[in-house]
């Protein structure tokens, strides 16, 4: 079975962070090893309360999973903390040998930040040079280059060369703050190229659509699928999740 080490923090309300990761790992067939990075309390309208793990302690838990030499990919999602960031990048060996899907969780749906300043920062400089992807939404994307939210596709596909420029080997870029008719993510990768992920945008709502995403892409390179290929089977999955909540 492939297998992939989830770096994230939990969320009490079971919609997101390492619940959903898992839960998204084990509907593709794959194992999920962990490295718990905060605990947060949370309800489907607030987050309540964030603990950040010491920094030597996620070290730890990153350092004794990929000892079992059994990881395929990592899919790391909320940090918390700078320190925590340069613990990440100082275990992770290099992208080649390990595809890295990096999905910034900068702030919950609900708003409160999980991610300050420091540690977009340490994020910007120490791990977009080692992502194979970074999956951000429009207002992360935007926080991450210091500008406003992207409006057109041509802006969208502007900022993601931007975020290539940093070091991304490629960029997913989500339209789920988009509008139109259609959800339309955009992979643009380090090359030049630009791929458009078509899908129906939904009415349904659902917290840990990220989450799914990034894991279930992550679940994809674990087993083998090239890049493109496994964006477009866990843009699937998380389509269904949406169906079944609208």
């Amino acid at each position: 079975m492939s297998t992939v080490l989830v770096i994230a923090g939990t969320d009490s309300s079971g919609g997101a962070g390492l619940t959903r990761d898992v839960a998204t790992l084990s509907a593709f067939g794959v194992e999920a090893l962990c490295a718990v990075t905060a605990v947060t309390a949370q309800t489907e309208r607030e987050v309540v309360a964030v603990t950040p793990m010491p920094a030597a302690l996620v070290r730890a838990q990153i350092e004794t999973a990929l000892a079992s030499a059994r990881v395929r990919a990592v899919k790391a999602g909320m940090l918390a903390r700078a320190d925590i960031v340069e613990a990440l990048a100082a275990t992770l060996p290099p992208r080649a040998r390990l595809p890295l899907v990096l999905d910034p969780v900068l702030a919950a749906t609900s708003g409160g930040a999980l991610l300050d300043a420091a540690g977009r920062a340490a994020l910007r400089a120490l791990l977009l040079p080692r992502a194979t992807l970074l999956t951000p939404n429009l207002p992360e994307a935007a926080l991450l280059l210091g500008t406003v939210p992207a409006r057109s596709a041509a802006e969208i596909v502007a900022q993601g060369r931007a975020l290539c420029a940093l070091g991304a080997q490629a960029v997913l870029m989500k339209g789920g703050h988009a509008a139109g008719a259609l959800a339309i993510d955009w992979l643009v990768s380090g090359d030049g190229t630009v791929s458009e992920l078509t899908g129906a945008r939904l009415a349904g709502v659902r917290r840990g659509t990220g989450c799914a995403l990034a894991s279930g892409i992550a679940a994809g390179l674990a087993c083998g699928l090239t890049l493109e290929a496994a964006c477009a089977r866990a843009k699937e999955h998380v389509t269904a999740l949406l169906h079944s909540a609208a």
